[in-house]
């Protein structure tokens, strides 16, 4: 959504988003909050391409804004979380999963609950969930995976992908898509790396795949329960779902959010 379609959406909402930019030499990161900073948190990660409103159906559930922080992010090198040269261009657009997993946790500093978080990472986003749960097992309690695109050996590539690497098809296409496109050829490697990090993971995990999803193989959800064996970890398959089961089946979502609420400091 344009900047001036959300001014509308949130005109006549009683609880608007409140804006957050955290910077460094290296990083942007922007995000957005609902709900108390003293709740558990919630972290949100969007797929490719994406911004932090793809969430908005349950960023604006009033259960949520009640029971939660609700966190969620651009990733870096979408939306805002991108840091541009002298000439409008990002100065980079795409960032390993490592890089934007110690950026996306830095956002937990705007939350003083002393709660493990939960992060929902959807398509491209849930890999990033994973990377954070390896880095920080400490500061998770559990990760949900939507649609996941986490297998290296199952990558899907478009027989319009190549085109997004020709500079003239660039010159006219949205930041985000470029920003898409330049991910995807990276991710192959990025989730060979992640394959090292499965076994790190310390936090819950459930994983949800829907069989009508034309967007990530389903041949994900076998990679996941075969990366996952020993864990304490959820497998959901919903055969009427397509790729946005946050959008589709939020009550799936919320009922995993739920059953984890709880009040485990991780220290001050």
């Amino acid at each position: 959504m344009t900047d001036k379609e959300l001014r509308l959406h949130y005109e006549n909402r009683l609880a608007k988003p409140f804006y957050h930019v955290i910077e460094n030499d290296s990083i942007k990161l922007h995000f957005v909050t609902f709900g108390s900073d003293t709740a558990q948190p919630v972290i949100f990660i969007h797929g490719a391409p994406g911004s932090w409103d793809g969430y908005l159906n349950m960023l604006d559930d009033s259960l949520l804004q009640h029971n939660f922080h609700l966190i969620s992010v651009d990733r870096p090198g979408y939306g805002k979380s991108q840091k541009f040269g002298t000439l409008g261009h990002p100065k980079k657009r795409t960032y390993s999963l490592e890089q934007q997993a110690k950026s996306i946790i830095l956002a937990l500093k705007n939350n003083h609950s002393h709660k493990k978080a939960i992060i929902i990472g959807r398509s491209y986003g849930a890999p990033v969930a994973a990377k954070i749960a390896a880095l920080f097992p400490e500061k998770i309690e559990k990760i949900i995976l939507l649609s996941p695109a986490i297998d290296p050996d199952t990558e899907k590539f478009w027989w319009f992908s190549k085109f997004g690497k020709v500079f003239l098809v660039r010159w006219f296409l949205p930041e985000r898509m470029n920003t898409a496109t330049d991910e995807k050829y990276a991710h192959t490697k990025e989730l060979r790396i992640l394959k090292n990090d499965w076994q790190k993971i310390k936090s819950d995990v459930t994983v949800m795949v829907g069989g009508q999803d034309w967007i990530v193989d389903t041949t994900n959800f076998s990679f996941a329960k075969r990366m996952l064996v020993g864990k304490n970890a959820k497998f959901i398959f919903i055969p009427e779902s397509g790729h946005l089961i946050s959008k589709t089946r939020p009550d799936l979502v919320k009922k995993e959010l739920f059953i984890n609420n709880q009040t485990t400091d991780i220290g001050r």
